[in-house]
């Protein structure tokens, strides 16, 4: 009962951190008709990093002083983090945010895929197919050389990539690196690259209204990342994960209700591909740690 009622709560966290990203990116595309890209990533990166500061100072962490190779792993996922925000934010300012939100919705294929690859871990034929269709459910919402296509997609598919970057460097991070710190540099060296290139656009005036839209959007990124470390403390991890893919249900009421947005059929099944073979993917993956672990015991 336990166990059921911490997976319940891993599940709710896992939907509200969704949530705080698709409300994030949302508010973010509500001020991209009134200032220029890298603006908006600065001033939502400095509130940003507020938040994050102030929560690395109250896990006393503010301070920590990362290893020789901790510093390496955090630089590359610096650099990773500031390509994906560019590449996205670029694709969602220029294209339905369900559109941009479903590609995202590739990354654990993606995931598994280079880590296979690049780091050698065993994957099975069932999770190379997986991979493959999943991958097959992007082409189908990109539509390369279709009448829909649109060219900012591929934005979101490069965002794809530097997301796997980032996600590939956070696993040579060591335990000592705690999560506040490491998601602390990280929103500093976005709000910096992008200081620096604001500087080459001009600089629009800022309302009080979209200084205000930022300022959400940072408290609805902050509490975004904030739920998915809680959701990795309690609950299963398989029965949790699919939970991820609630977040294409809020980006398409959110592009409803504030973009006038609505999906068409193929980036409706594109998004179901995507989403079951996501699904089925974590499935083998936790059915495979078990086996081992299980072979492991019985040595």
């Amino acid at each position: 009962m336990s166990q059921f009622s911490d997976n319940l709560r891993g599940a709710l966290f896992m939907v509200i951190s969704m949530a705080g990203f698709a409300l994030n990116d949302a508010t973010a595309k509500l001020v991209a008709g009134d200032l220029g890209l890298y603006q908006i990533i600065f001033l939502r990166g400095v509130f940003a990093s507020l938040l994050m500061g102030l929560l690395a100072w109250r896990q006393g962490c503010l301070l920590h002083r990362p290893s020789g190779a901790d510093t390496r792993a955090m630089s590359w996922r610096a650099v990773a983090d500031i390509g994906a925000t560019l590449c996205f934010l670029t694709a969602l300012f220029n294209m339905p945010i369900a559109d941009a939100t479903a590609i995202l919705q590739s990354i654990p294929l993606a995931v598994t895929l280079a880590a296979a690859l690049f780091l050698r871990e065993a994957v099975g034929w069932r999770r190379y197919t997986a991979i493959l269709v999943g991958f097959a459910g992007v082409l189908i919402i990109v539509r390369p050389g279709g009448e829909g296509f649109n060219a900012y997609a591929l934005w979101a598919v490069a965002a794809v990539a530097f997301i796997v970057l980032r996600d590939l460097t956070t696993r040579g991070l060591s335990t000592a690196a705690p999560s506040a710190f490491v998601a602390l540099t990280s929103s500093l060296a976005i709000t910096a690259v992008s200081g620096l290139l604001a500087l080459t656009e001009p600089w629009q005036p800022v309302s009080g209204g979209s200084l205000g839209l930022l300022a959400a959007a940072a408290v609805f990124l902050f509490f975004g990342y904030l739920f998915a470390v809680m959701t990795m403390r309690v609950g299963e991890v398989s029965y949790i994960s699919p939970f991820r893919y609630t977040v294409l249900l809020w980006a398409m009421i959110l592009g409803l209700i504030l973009f006038g947005e609505v999906p068409d059929a193929w980036t409706l099944l594109g998004s179901l591909i995507i989403v079951v073979t996501g699904i089925y993917t974590f499935y083998r993956e936790r059915k495979v740690l078990k086996a081992e672990a299980a072979r492991t015991a019985a040595q």
